[in-house]
């Protein structure tokens, strides 16, 4: 028997390739379209609304809080505190995380007078409450006042005595405010001054 013409025709013989299952394509999509039209309803609803919980979220935390304008009393007077030591009085009209509006506004003026037989650690000082508006540059009655230049602000009461000042410089000032007068004033307020500190530096 010939055994090596049948060794050598099983080795010519092909080797059978196995049939390789194709990987299913869009199968993501064939099982969202083959779910019931109630089912992606449901899936989109829940989408839409962690969304819009996510956005609130957010938006709780950023603008989220009592507004810092509900504190501010109308019927009474504001000081506002720089960070340069300067302090204004007046009506806050608006504040915001941009600028405070202050309006009908008033300050603080010191005056250091200094006796000639004493130091200058011995200075006498006058603070008075000058109305805004008289000024060189002549600025309106209102002020915008960044919130980085802002320390704090605060309501005053109405027995303070910033506020019994206001109250009488609107009395004396029915008209509201005039330059000259102002002006005027101050010029002969300074030479009563003056002539009070000559009488009493010439007395024996």
């Amino acid at each position: 028997m010939d055994f090596t013409r049948g060794m050598q025709s099983s080795a010519a013989r092909p080797a059978a390739s196995s049939p390789v299952a194709a990987a299913p394509s869009g199968g993501g999509k064939k099982a969202w379209k083959t779910n019931p039209m109630w089912l992606r309803i449901v899936w989109l609803v829940l989408l839409f609304g962690a969304t819009a919980l996510v956005v609130s979220l957010v938006a709780l935390l950023y603008f989220g809080g009592p507004k810092e304008v509900n504190y501010v009393d109308s019927a009474k007077e504001q000081a506002v505190f720089l960070t340069n030591g300067q302090v204004y009085f007046g009506k806050i009209k608006t504040i915001n995380r941009q600028y405070i509006d202050l309006r009908a506004i008033y300050y603080l003026n010191v005056n250091q007078q200094v006796q000639p037989n004493q130091s200058s650690s011995a200075a006498n000082q006058s603070v008075t409450l000058v109305k805004l508006g008289c000024e060189l540059h002549g600025p309106t009655d209102e002020m915008l006042i960044n919130r980085d230049q802002v320390t704090f602000w605060e309501n005053l009461k109405t027995d303070g005595q910033v506020t019994q000042a206001i109250s009488k410089w609107i009395d004396q000032n029915p008209n509201g405010q005039t330059c000259s007068q102002s002006s005027s004033s101050n010029s002969s307020s300074g030479s009563s001054s003056n002539s009070t500190t000559n009488t009493t530096t010439t007395k024996p």
